[in-house]
């Protein structure tokens, strides 16, 4: 698998609740294998069940608050 790192300075605001990551289906595939995953203050990652919205050739992970972390995905 491979993997993208992203730090919370990635998050933008979408509205007043919700934190959004913006990629494109190009460089991370259609979603259906993605694995999104926070780290931790050990420095292990753990795995999160983030929502995922798409809009044409967007996916654009949801959180609550901005964090550091990896997605997994299959090309």
């Amino acid at each position: 698998m491979a993997q993208r790192i992203f730090n919370k300075e990635d998050f933008t605001k979408s509205n007043e609740k919700e934190y959004q990551l913006e990629y494109d289906i190009n460089e991370i595939g259609k979603g259906s294998d993605l694995i999104v995953e926070r780290l931790t203050e050990k420095g292990d990652y753990e795995i999160v069940q983030a929502p995922l919205r798409r809009l044409n050739d967007k996916i654009f992970i949801i959180w609550d608050t901005p964090f550091d972390g990896r997605i997994l995905f299959d090309l």
